[in-house]
């Protein structure tokens, strides 16, 4: 059967996304400055080498010829996904995917070096390479696959995510967060005069905050069978569903800062712990798209890590792990005070729940003009601090660290990755929503550290699906209706209101 020999094609092309992605992990990791330009090429190469793989005529061949067997319902579900995973590849050819891969490494080992000490000038030439090539990309695709430029780079992110339906939900999201917040921090200077928040003062060693995290991971689900916790520059979950690898940064004044990095990526493990394993190697059997994958990270974080309901169980655990004498005497509701906190600030990464959309709106309006050619990458920091002062009152000029060098994304070349994060904030509050409407013993089990009830239901309506639905089916089946802010608003409403 032609189905057959496609099968063990693709278990081909998974060892060696498995080897890509193993190899990205240890350069992100492990691998000293001087191995940076071998691996560039060696990353570059293998790309080369799958793409031609993956996009060979004979692919098309097999895909066209499969479709006339007498397959099951799964098959041609399976079927169907890869044509369109086969389309996306040969969009593009394979010495423009090397070529890109190169520069992208570069440029995203060139922006490690150079970040700290803020310098764009040195960084510019990098990521302006980065931007045109990104350009060129987002054309070829457009033209196969009849979109607009920036919805094609959309796509390779979140299947079926266009831009003409995300920019009216970031609009009336940005439209009430810009009278929420202050609203928010009104709140907060209230409760905070009824109780004034306590700091921390204790050094919490950063061998204790890592034994914290893998509690914390184990406790909301994580297999450590199938991964691991490292350090790294910028928090990431990479590696293979079977070996998954997650990293955090540390901070020794302030646990929480690793410990919600650490939750949100174990969100991100989780899901691909709990993919089919048996479709591993078809694009059916893998993750949909990046809008479900932050899903499952901000559902961690934010459903359940700053739960108040995870917190009564949670806090005695802190407690113990991280020693008595750090949090001595600190009730649920200290906590809550950090826990809970609206402060906006710069980095997108630490930012609360109520600012951080904002954060993400701006890289999303910023990514089209780009994109377009309206807007060429050394006018970035201009139009970055002119977003940032409206939108949370803060100015980055001058600070390049904080301000346009502060994520990874552009630097490794991953423009239409942005607008997932807050999709994902979205379905992740619809589908708490949804949990607690169905499953209202789920928080009972949060106050016990159970996490049992809110995992089954996503793996069922998550998980398990993989890429067999849409983004847009995926949510209405699992939810009951299409993605809406409204939830995430009514959320917000109520934990900060």
């Amino acid at each position: 059967m032609t189905y057959a020999r496609l099968d063990q094609h693709l278990r081909k092309l998974e060892a060696l996304s498995h080897a890509q992605a193993m190899l990205g992990v240890d350069e992100a990791v492990m691998m000293p400055d001087g191995g940076g330009e071998k691996r560039a090429e060696a990353m570059a190469g293998l790309a080369t080498i799958y793409h031609d793989m993956a996009s060979s005529p004979q692919v098309g061949e097999w895909l066209a010829a499969a479709e006339a067997e007498d397959l099951s319902p799964e098959q041609r579900t399976a079927i169907r996904e890869q044509k369109r995973s086969y389309t996306n590849l040969t969009c593009l050819s394979s010495a423009f995917v090397g070529k890109q891969t190169e520069a992208r490494i570069r440029s995203e080992q060139l922006w490690r070096q150079l970040r700290p000490a803020g310098d764009w000038t040195g960084f510019l030439p990098a990521l302006a390479n980065v931007v045109a090539l990104a350009r060129e990309e987002a054309a070829m695709r457009a033209d196969v696959l009849k979109l607009a430029p920036y919805d094609a780079l959309i796509e390779q992110f979140d299947p079926g995510s266009r831009s003409a339906q995300i920019t009216p939900v970031f609009d009336e999201l940005k439209s009430f967060l810009t009278g929420f917040i202050p609203t928010a921090l009104e709140a907060q200077a209230r409760r905070h005069a009824r109780h004034p928040p306590r700091a921390f003062t204790s050094r919490f060693p950063i061998e204790r905050q890592k034994a914290l995290g893998e509690v914390m991971m184990k406790a909301v689900g994580f297999d450590f069978n199938h991964g691991r916790l490292d350090v790294s520059h910028h928090p990431f979950c990479g590696g293979v569903p079977t070996d998954v690898r997650m990293t955090t940064r540390y901070d020794e004044s302030d646990f929480l800062f690793a410990l919600m990095g650490v939750l949100h990526e174990t969100g991100h493990g989780l899901y691909e712990q709990g993919l089919p394993k048996a479709w591993s190697h078809w694009s059916v059997g893998q993750a949909r798209g990046m809008a479900v994958h932050e899903s499952q990270s901000l559902f961690v974080e934010k459903q359940i890590g700053r739960n108040p309901a995870f917190w009564q169980w949670a806090l005695p655990v802190v407690k113990q792990t991280l020693g008595e004498e750090a949090l001595a005497g600190w009730t649920l509701d200290d906590m809550m005070q950090h826990v809970h906190r609206v402060q906006p600030g710069l980095i997108r990464v630490d930012a609360d729940e109520v600012t951080y959309p904002m954060h993400v709106i701006l890289r999303y309006e910023l990514e089209q003009e780009l994109i377009s050619g309206r807007m060429e990458a050394r006018h970035i920091p201009d139009a970055w601090d002119a977003k940032m002062v409206a939108y949370l009152g803060l100015s980055t000029r001058d600070n390049m660290r904080n301000g346009p060098m502060q994520d990874v994304h552009w630097p490794s070349g991953a423009f239409g990755y942005f607008p997932s994060y807050t999709l994902g904030a979205l379905l992740a509050a619809q589908q708490a929503a949804t949990i607690h409407r169905l499953v209202p013993a789920a928080d009972d089990g949060l106050r016990k550290g159970d996490v049992s009830l809110l995992n089954d239901w996503r793996r069922t309506n998550i998980w398990s699906k993989a890429s067999t639905l849409t983004t847009p089916d995926l949510v209405l089946a699992a939810t009951g209706e299409p993605l809406s802010a409204r939830h995430f608003i009514a959320h917000v409403q109520q934990r900060y209101g």
